[in-house]
């Protein structure tokens, strides 16, 4: 167990929850807590919960912001007025992402990833398929995904507007999107890994200090499977191992990958470039639940990048199930030696959840969990043990507040201020990290906590404003809640959940807004809006299948194989209509040569299954078979003219 070093509860108010339960919680108690935590949080483990719509709820519920003194006007945004940042979210196991305005909680766009998408037509056109990955009958290789964190590239610890990479849980996948067209354009398929769970970019390359943009992309691999997952090994945990990758962020090709201990939960990267950090639960490496529960810690790993491609270059490598990606031994055992070590495993109190950097680059919170506290380790200590002048890795740790029941995820402000998600008490605490300090030092005086505010229900991950740079603002936090019972309309067993907006200016968090979200967020970055550039057409020129002259345009056949050129360019196709026959493989090539914004036009097929846009400038194209014969009218499915006897053309299948 470790030494209590926090500060007294007995100081906070009487309007705290009750924090004589907050001690840390040993192995019998989480195994009952695991079956009653969802009837603790819901109740907001408070001496003071009531129902949502009653008399006393939490600060969640419409009564308790009465005559709060909150202007609410401050956070909205007028019709013809623009939000001040971004907003990017997971969007779970609907496999895509999504972009909201802050502070209005507008949702813009939803950029598909992994799933299909019949409005852009992603999993439909060639181009969609090329990224996505398909079968040998051209179909997509998977069709589901699960994405859980979107991070940003980076330029000089901050985010550049480039690239955003989110992860693929279930399939092990890492996309990467481009901010100036908010479409994904790579996405990779990670080798011996499963239930990829967390991800981040570096922030500056380990060796060359030079490089101070994002070069690589770090990926936690949670689930622990035998290697090689050939069938032999099934019941031999010994033979279960977990896997931590780099993705080259410009190539998108694995790089390396390290074979650790321990399953992987989120990932951070430091400033400097030289570290990477997972949190990790089940170090015991257990195949079934009371074995992953066998410790009372567990670690937040740290990998020297540095030295782990030194190691790679020297062929200190193995190869794992036929895949070419160089694998280094990463496990605790083989990395006694702190002078030789590739990875560093901080012991920290069990289960923890979530690893965030502070924007200063000096600390990692790395929060417990199963245990109510917020583990800080500090950078440079860390180093030093690389370094062999820390004797224990546990050393590293210099601050180990109490928080609360539940500490997921740690986003910070530009005061040295933290604010940690807690799960099962409803509730944002907000804490200072210098203060965690000092109050494991011993200082009796300390005030760590600072405040705390309750939200509606279970937040997952939280986040504030370009909080996970340099540049964080201390303007907003955003909630990311799992439960959002009697808050909105209810519209069947499926409820909308809660993206709550917190104002964190003050000295006291305000609730200042409640935005419904589509199911299932689990991680999202705001970003102020200056620092993205889109565009608002596309360059012909790069499509190399671009029809470029509409009298380009025309049938042109090779046996059953028949290629479709066509133009689009308000209010006409370039062909009124085309001939081909019954059993034809049929490639449709459709360019959009308007150049006017917004002015995005669609293709739709009937009874074919073919629906996609074109916007302006760009090139799309679809391959499927001609097996139905008839007249099919083919028509633009994005509107953009008054009258429906525009954009069509007939496609006529002879028998």
């Amino acid at each position: 167990m470790t030494q209590d070093h926090t500060q007294d509860d007995s100081k906070l108010s009487d309007t705290q929850p009750d924090l004589g339960r907050r001690k840390f919680m040993n192995t019998a108690a989480l195994v009952g807590l695991s079956g009653a935590g969802l009837s603790l949080g819901l109740s907001a483990c408070n001496k003071k919960s009531a129902p949502a719509t009653g008399e006393g709820a939490g600060a969640g519920a419409p009564a308790a912001q009465a005559g709060s003194g909150i202007d609410y006007s401050k956070y909205e945004v007028p019709p013809g007025q623009l939000d001040e940042y971004y907003a990017f979210s997971s969007g779970g196991h609907s496999g895509e992402c999504r972009i909201y305005g802050i502070p209005s909680g507008r949702e813009l766009k939803r950029i598909p990833v992994y799933n299909m998408d019949a409005l852009v037509g992603w999993g439909v056109t060639n181009e969609s398929k090329a990224i996505l990955g398909t079968k040998p009958n051209g179909t997509p290789k998977y069709t589901t995904g699960d994405t859980h964190h979107v991070h940003p590239s980076y330029t000089d610890g901050t985010y550049d507007g480039k690239y955003l990479f989110v992860n693929d849980k279930i399939h092990g996948r890492l996309a990467r999107i481009r901010m100036d067209t908010m479409e994904c354009d790579k996405i990779t398929e990670l080798p011996n890994v499963q239930g990829f769970h967390g991800t981040f970019p570096d922030k500056r390359d380990p060796v060359d200090s030079n490089v101070n943009h994002t070069t690589r992309v770090f990926c936690g691999g949670e689930f622990s499977i035998p290697l090689p997952n050939d069938g032999r090994d099934l019941e031999d945990g010994s033979k279960y191992k977990s896997i931590f990758t780099c993705v080259d962020s410009n190539s998108m090709e694995v790089r390396w990958q390290v074979l650790i201990d321990g399953n992987c939960d989120l990932v951070a990267s430091s400033y400097d470039g030289k570290l990477a950090a997972t949190n990790q639960y089940n170090t015991e490496m257990g195949l079934h639940y009371e074995d992953m529960m066998a410790s009372e810690m567990d670690d937040c790993l740290f990998f020297n990048v540095a030295r782990i491609e030194e190691a790679v270059k020297a062929g200190k490598v193995r190869y794992i199930a036929g895949s070419k990606v160089p694998v280094v031994d990463g496990t605790k055992a083989a990395n006694q030696d702190p002078k030789t070590a590739l990875t560093c495993y901080v012991p920290i109190p069990k289960n923890p959840h979530g690893v965030n950097i502070s924007p200063d680059g000096k600390y990692y919170v790395c929060s417990g969990k199963l245990s109510p506290t917020a583990s800080v380790i500090e950078h440079a200590l860390v180093l030093k043990w690389f370094d062999g002048g820390l004797a224990n890795p546990r050393d590293a740790v210099v601050g180990e507040p109490e928080i609360g029941l539940g500490p997921l995820h740690t986003g910070f402000d530009n005061k040295g201020n933290a604010y940690t998600t807690l799960f099962l008490d409803s509730q944002i605490v907000k804490w200072n990290v210098d203060a965690a300090i000092k109050a494991y030092k011993g200082d009796k005086n300390a005030k760590v906590v600072l405040d705390r505010i309750d939200v509606h229900y279970q937040p997952g991950h939280g986040f504030t404003s370009m909080g996970e740079t340099k540049e964080s603002d201390g303007r907003f936090f955003i909630s990311d809640n799992k439960f959002s019972k009697d808050r909105f309309l209810p519209v069947g067993p499926l409820h909308a959940e809660t993206a709550q907006l917190i104002d964190i200016s003050g000295d006291k968090m305000k609730l200042v807004a409640d935005h419904s979200v589509y199911s299932e967020p689990h991680d999202s970055i705001i970003i102020r809006r200056d620092i993205i550039k889109t565009r608002q057409i596309y360059n012909m020129d790069e499509f190399p299948l671009a029809v470029k002259d509409p009298k380009d345009s025309g049938v042109f056949r090779n046996g059953r194989k028949v290629t479709i050129k066509l133009t689009s360019q308000a209010p006409t196709f370039s062909l009124r209509e085309f001939k081909v026959k019954k059993g034809d493989e049929v490639d449709i090539i459709l360019t959009n040569h308007d150049k006017v914004e917004d002015l995005t036009h669609g293709f739709a097929i009937p009874k074919y299954d073919i629906q996609f846009i074109v916007n302006p400038q760009e090139t799309k194209s679809v391959t499927f078979v001609a097996d139905k014969p008839g007249v099919y009218w083919c028509y633009c499915t994005n509107f953009c003219h008054a009258l429906h006897l525009e954009m069509r053309s007939r496609m006529l299948v002879e028998a």
